[in-house]
C-alpha cells in the first residue's frame, strides 16, 4: 500500500505498522472468507525457537485454505484439545470428517469433546496439511527463523489470512477465471484494509 503511493518506510516502521493495525486487517479478510468445507486436515509440524524444540500445530480445510494456527510446547492430548477447540470456536460449526496422522491424541480429544465427526487416521491420507508446511518454512526460512513462541505465533495467524486471501490454483483454472479471482481478491484486500 505504501509503495502505491510512493513512499519509502525502513523495516522496523513496517513492523510497528503490521503489528498495530495487523490483527484488524486479518480478522476483516477472515469474515471475507466464504465458508470453508467440512472436511478438516489436522497436524503439526517441529518448530525449533530459540534452541528450544516446540510445535506448530495447523488445521486445514481441503480446499488447503489454512484455517488455524497454534505453537504450543507439547505434542499431546491437551495440545490437539486446544486446537480443536480454538477452531471449533473460530469457524463456528463443527466438522464432518477430521483427517490426520498417527498420533491418537486427536481421536482422544475427539472423544472428549463428543465430536461426532468421521475420524479418517492414516499414513498419507493427511497430505493436505502435510504440504500446507511449505509456506510457514518459507516465510520461516527468510525470516531466518522465528524468535519467540509468542512473535511466531502472531505473525503466522496474521500471514495464514492474508496468503488465503491471495492463494489461487492457478494450475486449475483458466487465465480468464484467474483474473476474475484476482480482480475479487485484490477488492476484498481493499475493502479489508479500509475497515481498519
Amino acid at each position: 500500500m505504501l509503495a502505491e503511493r510512493g513512499l519509502e518506510v525502513s523495516y522496523e516502521t513496517v513492523r510497528r505498522w503490521v503489528l498495530k493495525v495487523g490483527p484488524a486487517f486479518a480478522r476483516n479478510l477472515r469474515r471475507l472468507r466464504p465458508r470453508s468445507t467440512d472436511i478438516r486436515h489436522l497436524d503439526e509440524r517441529v518448530v525449533s525457537i530459540q534452541g528450544n524444540r516446540m510445535y506448530l500445530g495447523r488445521a486445514v480445510d481441503s480446499e488447503g485454505e489454512i484455517l488455524e494456527v497454534l505453537v504450543q510446547p507439547r505434542r499431546d492430548k491437551a495440545a490437539a484439545l486446544k486446537l480443536i477447540r480454538k477452531l471449533l470456536k473460530k469457524q463456528g460449526y463443527a466438522p464432518i470428517v477430521l483427517v490426520t496422522d498417527k498420533p491418537g491424541s486427536y481421536g482422544a480429544a475427539q472423544r472428549e469433546l463428543g465430536l461426532s465427526a468421521h475420524h479418517e487416521r492414516g499414513l498419507r491420507k493427511n497430505n493436505r496439511a502435510e504440504s500446507s508446511h511449505q509456506v510457514v518454512r518459507r516465510r520461516e526460512w527468510k525470516m531466518q527463523g522465528f524468535k519467540s513462541a509468542e512473535s511466531a505465533q502472531r505473525f503466522l495467524s496474521l500471514h495464514c489470512a492474508a496468503y488465503n486471501a491471495f492463494y489461487l490454483q492457478r494450475h486449475l483454472i483458466s487465465r480468464r477465471t484467474l483474473h476474475l479471482f484476482r480482480a475479487e481478491t485484490a477488492n476484498q484486500w481493499q475493502i479489508a484494509t479500509a475497515a481498519a
